[in-house]
C-alpha cells in the first residue's frame, strides 16, 4: 500500500488546521452556513437528516489493519458504535458531533487518513477493483495508477471547482468489476496488437436521473500519457460543462450534447497542447509508484492442502461458503476472501466497531495485514492461505460476517435512504431486510443462482440501481413511500441499464413482487440459464404480466 510521505503529511495535517479553524469560525457565528457549505463538503462533512455526516476516504478500497482499528475507534468514541461503507469503497460515521469532527480528522491523519474531496464539485475517490494485484485475470494492476491519479487530483487547484462532482474508475483485469461504464470517466486496460499494454478510455457515463453508458473516446491510450490525457478531459469538461443548472451539468450531459465524436476532437485538440508536456509520466515514476505494491512475501504453498479438502466434505455450509465467500487467487494455496456485510437484519454495508478489529486482526494473523472495501459493499481480505480457511470461517461466523451469499439474491446493495439520507424519497433498509427475510431458505437461493440487486432510495442513485439485474429505486407519490422495479441492468463488459416493469408498488408489496418474479424466473429459465441471461432473452414482459396479474 501507498505510504505517506512528509509533503503527504504536511497537507494533511494542515487541512486539518485549516478545517478546525473554519468550524470554529461557523460555531461561533462568524462564518455563515452558505459561507460554511463548500468549506465542510470539501472535508466530506454533510449535514443528514439527523445529523452531520461525515464520509471518510479509502483510496481505491485498500486499508491496512492499523486503519482499520482507527475507524472502529472512531465509531466508538465518536459514534454510535459503527459505521457504513459506501459503493465508493469510502467509510461513512453518520452520527458524529459537528464540534468534535476536526478531532475526528486529527486521529484520522495519524493513521495516514483523511476526507479530502468525498465531497464536493471536484474529482472524488478513484475506485478500482477489490481483488487488484490478487485477482487470477489481471492484466495489469491498477492500484499504481489509482494512487497516480489520487495524487494528481487531490486539491487540484485547476480541477477543484467543476461544475459538478466527478468520478474515475479503473480496471485492469479482463472481467470489468468496476462498472467503469457508468462513470464520468472509465479506464479500462487492454493489450494492442504489438502487445502493449494501456487504457481504453470511457467517457461521459453516470447513474442518477439520465442513466447513460459512457462512450469510448481513446481505445488505446500508452500509459505514460494517462495524467496529460485526464488533463485534457478535464479542461474540456471545466470549460464547456454546465454551470447554470445542477441537474444538467454532469459530463454526461456535456457528452451527449457535443455527442462522443465531437467531445473526442475538443479532446484530442486540448491534448495537443499537453502531450509529451511535464505531466508525461516517466519509467521512474511508475516504477515508484509500483513499488507500494509489491507483492508481499508469499510463502510456498501447494493448492488443496488435505486439511482444507477434509474440511469440505465433512462440513456442507463451510463448503458453501468458501464456494460462495473465496476467489482464485494468482497465487497457489491462496485465496481472497470476502467477508458478507449482507446479514439479514444489519442495514447492508454496516459493520460494527467490534466487527471491524476482529476482522484487522484476521487481516494480520492470517493476511498481511491488508484489507480491501469492495464497491459492493462487502470486505474482502485479500490474502488467506487456503489451510487457514476453516479457523478463519469459524471466526468469521461468531461474528457475523459468514453469511454465504456473495452475489447472490441477498446481497444487496443499498444506499442508506430515506433513514439517514434528506435526499432520499424513500426508505431502504427495511425494504432490503424484507427481501432477505423473505429469501432466507439457502438451498432456495442457491438454486436460484447468481442475481445483483441493487437499492437506491432516491434519483441520485447511490445505490446503482438502474445495472442491478434487479433494480429498486424509491420514488414519492402524493408524499408516500413507493418503490420501482427495474430488470435487465448489469455491470460488468457488457453494461446495460434495466427497464422499468411498471408502475410502482407499495412498501408491503415488494417482496410479494420479487417473490413473483423468481417464480417466474424458475419456470422459464433454460438449463444453466442465469437470471440475466434469461431476462435478456425472453424480456421484461413474462415478468410484467404475472406480476402485475398478482398485485394489481
Amino acid at each position: 500500500m501507498y505510504q505517506y510521505d512528509e509533503v503527504d503529511h504536511r497537507m494533511v495535517r494542515e487541512r486539518v488546521a485549516q478545517f478546525r479553524d473554519q468550524t470554529k469560525r461557523y460555531l461561533s457565528g462568524e462564518l455563515s452556513e452558505e459561507e460554511f457549505r463548500p468549506l465542510r463538503l470539501m472535508n466530506g462533512l454533510y449535514v443528514q437528516r439527523h445529523a452531520p455526516m461525515l464520509r471518510v476516504a479509502i483510496p481505491y478500497g485498500h486499508i491496512r489493519s492499523k486503519q482499520l482499528r482507527m475507524l472502529a475507534h472512531i465509531a466508538r468514541t465518536y459514534d454510535k458504535g459503527y459505521a457504513h461503507f459506501t459503493t465508493r469503497q469510502n467509510i461513512q460515521f453518520n452520527w458524529p458531533e459537528l464540534a468534535k469532527v476536526p478531532d475526528i480528522l486529527e486521529e484520522l491523519a495519524t493513521v495516514e487518513m483523511h476526507a479530502i474531496q468525498t465531497s464536493g464539485n471536484c474529482v472524488r475517490n478513484t475506485t478500482t477493483d477489490a481483488f487488484a494485484g490478487v485477482a487470477a485475470d489481471e492484466l495489469l494492476d491498477p492500484r499504481p495508477w489509482c494512487e497516480i491519479i489520487r495524487q494528481w487530483s487531490t486539491l487540484h487547484p485547476e480541477f477543484t471547482f467543476l461544475p459538478r462532482k466527478f468520478k474515475i474508475a479503473v480496471s485492469g483485469s479482463k472481467e470489468d468489476r468496476v462498472a467503469t461504464q457508468v462513470h464520468d470517466i472509465g479506464l479500462h486496460v487492454v493489450r494492442n496488437s504489438a502487445g502493449e499494454v494501456g487504457f481504453k478510455v470511457m467517457v461521459g457515463g453516470g447513474l442518477g436521473r439520465t442513466p447513460v453508458i459512457g462512450g469510448v473516446i481513446k481505445s488505446f491510450l500508452p500509459t505514460y500519457h494517462l495524467l496529460t490525457y485526464l488533463d485534457a478531459i478535464l479542461r474540456v469538461y471545466n470549460r464547456f460543462g454546465r454551470r447554470d443548472n445542477k441537474y444538467k451539468a454532469r459530463i454526461k450531459i456535456l457528452v451527449k450534447a457535443m455527442t462522443i465524436d465531437a467531445f473526442a476532437a475538443k479532446v484530442e485538440d486540448e491534448w495537443r497542447h499537453l502531450k509529451d508536456g511535464p505531466t508525461t509520466l516517466r519509467a521512474e515514476d511508475i516504477a515508484y509508484y509500483a513499488s507500494f505494491f509489491a507483492d508481499p512475501p508469499y510463502p510456498v504453498l501447494s493448492a488443496n492442502p488435505p486439511e482444507l479438502l477434509t474440511a469440505l466434505s465433512d462440513n456442507k455450509a463451510f463448503a458453501r461458503w468458501v464456494e460462495r465467500n473465496t476467489r482464485p487467487h494468482k497465487q497457489t494455496g491462496f485465496r481472497s476472501v470476502v467477508l458478507s456485510l449482507k446479514k439479514t437484519g444489519i442495514p447492508p454495508g454496516d459493520i460494527s466497531a467490534a466487527q471491524m478489529d476482529a476482522a484487522a486482526d484476521w487481516a494480520d494473523r492470517y493476511g498481511f495485514g491488508e484489507l480491501r472495501v469492495m464497491h459492493e459493499q462487502n470486505l474482502v481480505l485479500p490474502d488467506i492461505a487456503e489451510k487457514d480457511l476453516y479457523n478463519l470461517w469459524q471466526e468469521a461466523c461468531v461474528h457475523g460476517f459468514a453469511t454465504p451469499n456473495i452475489g447472490l439474491l441477498t446481497d444487496i446493495i443499498c444506499c442508506p435512504g430515506g433513514d439517514f439520507c434528506s435526499l432520499a424519497n424513500a426508505r431502504s433498509i427495511p425494504v432490503a431486510e424484507a427481501i432477505q427475510r423473505t429469501f432466507e431458505n439457502m438451498d432456495y437461493l442457491y438454486d436460484l443462482g447468481d442475481i445483483d440487486c441493487n437499492f437506491s432510495g432516491c434519483m441520485n442513485a447511490c445505490g446503482h440501481h438502474h445495472i442491478g439485474n434487479i433494480g429498486i429505486l424509491g420514488v414519492d407519490k402524493n408524499g408516500e413511500e413507493w418503490f420501482q422495479i427495474t430488470l435487465g441492468g448489469q455491470q460488468g463488459n457488457e453494461t446495460s441499464i434495466g427497464k422499468v416493469i411498471g408502475p410502482s408498488f407499495a412498501q408491503a408489496d415488494v417482496p410479494k413482487a420479487f417473490v413473483t418474479i423468481m417464480n417466474t424466473y424458475v419456470e422459464l429459465r433454460q438449463p444453466g440459464e442465469r437470471f440475466i441471461e434469461m431476462v435478456g432473452r425472453v424480456g421484461v414482459a413474462p415478468f410484467k404480466e404475472r406480476v402485475y396479474a398478482k398485485h394489481h
